[in-house]
């Protein structure tokens, strides 16, 4: 599995608004929190990501920036991020989908994407990922700000 704790998380993306990105921007500078929605219309997903913009300034001040995938199209994706005021950078997969070069699959006869996220560090290196079929247990603060307090200096 792509995500597993440390491997190095590299996947091909583009910003929903066509543009190139590359997770290796961050690298030596600050840590990211991968965060993959199951889709855009999902409300425990935008829940999610809801909460992690309530936390913004409080992740940013450890040194992480927040990245959400998802597995829709860059057309959507820019829509939902516009229409929700989303302050951090959300990407679609450059080939394909980003949650399946991560690893995450389609569950329940191909009807339910997974979701989840990784904490990715200053090196490129995964220190935490999550994967869940339920959406509602996709992102656990606890254990992210659990991660975040462990990550090398």
């Amino acid at each position: 599995m792509a995500l597993g704790t440390g491997s190095t998380l590299t996947l091909k993306l583009r910003s929903a608004d066509g543009t190139p990105f590359a997770l290796e921007d961050y690298r030596g500078h600050d840590s990211v929190f991968v965060y993959f929605m199951r889709t855009i219309s999902c409300a425990q997903c935008n829940a999610a990501v809801r909460t992690l913009a309530s936390q913004k300034a409080e992740l940013e001040a450890e040194g992480v920036q927040v990245v959400v995938a998802v597995p829709d199209d860059a057309a959507d994706a820019l829509a939902w991020k516009m229409k929700r005021e989303v302050p951090f950078p959300v990407v679609v997969g450059q080939d394909g989908t980003a949650h399946a070069e991560a690893g995450l699959l389609r569950k329940v006869f191909g009807a339910i994407q997974q979701s989840g996220g990784a904490l990715v560090d200053k090196q490129g290196v995964v220190r935490y990922s999550h994967v869940s079929t339920n959406p509602g247990a996709s992102y656990q603060k606890a254990d992210l700000a659990a991660a975040i307090a462990t990550l090398p200096a």
